[in-house]
């Protein structure tokens, strides 16, 4: 009986539709991914009350900041307890001679017979220059023009905490982003190990060491010039030059070429092209600009794009400026403080000083200054926000406005172009 029912059940089952594909495996159903754990929260005691309640403010906000920086909570701690402002730092904020004084007085404070004598013998007895000039191409003169600017040949290297220094600046606001990101780093500096809070002395801007880098500076640029294992730009001129080299290296210093040569130009010159296009000399001596020594361009120069500038205006010495010019403004963005170190390197390899002399400049005051940025504003020249710095956007604007008076449009701000700007839009 068992055997006939099985037997009908085969049957049947021929008889059935041939048995359909299996179906595809079910999709597993999406899952959401896990949620990243929940950061620890570290916790930071507060930083000490210092008694200035602007300062106090902002040091309780920048710890949330400097934690996410990835500075570690003992180190904040540590290096922000009893952490009060500087009022010197207040004071020296904003008063760089390099925009304060006139061109010619800086560059005769700084271009000096002494100088001149240092930077030779140094030249001459520091045998490390010249493997730090065969590594990054940059001449032993212009580091040694550098170094005299920035530290009186490594003799005046500031004492002032740079932690309190760039704490005080970011409190104050007006580069609280910039001071906050030097701070963090020097933070870094001391949190790696390299060198302890007591070594980070320098200016009242955090500038450090024999040639004054500012600590984001430091982390990516200094290097062990000397092989001792550390970066020590305070007590090895080896390594201090050396980042020097490197500084400028990295800002697109170019082998062989000239920093900059003092020119002349024919009467009648078109001076709206100073601080404008960016020519080869030949390109400039078909408009009769020419070299004011007489010499002939070398190869390098030759080839190479110069802007032509008028930094006392058209009575003074004029200079086509060579890329390796705006190498050095990478180190200090100031016309006045290339200017120094490229005519201190000039000093140091046995060249004389500008042929043209500099002409008698009369200091403008702040007042002054900013009236004459008002007084173009007013006219339609936009001189930019009347700060009392006359940088580009000043010089620019007082060019168009000269040469649409039809003046000797050199973009020079003297005490009669500030008297005329006056007058005019009769500001006062």
């Amino acid at each position: 009986m068992r055997r006939r029912y099985l037997l009908a059940l085969y049957v049947l089952a021929g008889c059935a539709s041939p048995p359909r594909p299996a179906p595809p495996p079910a999709t597993p159903p999406v899952t959401a991914a896990p949620a990243p754990p929940a950061p620890v929260t570290v916790p930071v005691k507060p930083p000490t009350a210092s008694g200035d309640m602007i300062f106090d403010a902002w040091a309780a906000e920048f710890q949330g900041r400097a934690l996410a920086a990835g500075i570690r909570p003992d180190v904040l701690e540590r290096e922000m307890a009893g952490l009060t402002p500087d009022p010197r730092v207040a004071g020296l904020d904003s008063r760089q001679p390099e925009f304060s004084k006139p061109v010619s007085a800086y560059l005769q404070g700084v271009v000096t017979a002494d100088r001149a004598t240092i930077g030779q013998r140094r030249r001459a007895d520091m045998p490390e220059l010249a493997a730090i000039e065969e590594r990054y191409g940059v001449p032993r003169e212009i580091l040694l023009g550098v170094w005299a600017l920035e530290s009186g040949f490594g003799a005046i290297q500031g004492d002032m905490d740079v932690i309190r220094s760039v704490a005080t600046l970011a409190a104050q606001g007006r580069r609280r982003a910039w001071a906050e990101g030097e701070l963090i780093a020097a933070l870094k500096i001391i949190q790696s190990g390299e060198h302890p809070r007591s070594r980070l002395k320098g200016s009242w801007a955090g500038a450090m060491g024999q040639t004054q880098f500012i600590p984001t500076t430091f982390l990516s640029t200094a290097v062990d010039f000397d092989g001792d294992g550390r970066r020590d730009i305070w007590a090895s001129r080896a390594d201090a030059l050396g980042s020097a080299a490197n500084l400028l290296a990295k800002a697109g210093w170019v082998r062989g070429q000239s920093w900059a040569r003092e020119v002349v130009v024919p009467d009648g010159f078109d001076f709206s092209q100073t601080e404008g296009p960016q020519l080869t000399p030949a390109q400039w001596a078909a408009m009769g600009v020419k070299r004011a020594d007489g010499l002939p361009w070398s190869d390098a120069d030759a080839q190479a794009q110069a802007q032509l500038v008028a930094p006392a205006g058209a009575k003074g010495p004029l200079f086509l400026l060579f890329p390796n010019h705006f190498a050095i403004r990478k180190y200090n963005n100031s016309l006045a403080y290339a200017l120094g170190v490229g005519m201190l390197a000039d000093r140091f390899s046995g060249m004389g000083g500008v042929v043209r002399p500099w002409p008698q400049e009369q200091p403008l005051s702040l007042v002054d200054r900013m009236t004459a940025q008002r007084a173009l504003n007013a006219l339609g020249f936009n001189a930019g926000n009347p700060d009392g710095v006359v940088g580009m956007n000043t010089r620019t604007a007082l060019r168009a406005w000269q040469k649409a008076r039809n003046l000797t449009a050199d973009g020079y701000l003297s005490p009669e172009m500030v008297q005329r700007l006056k007058a005019e839009a009769g500001v006062g």
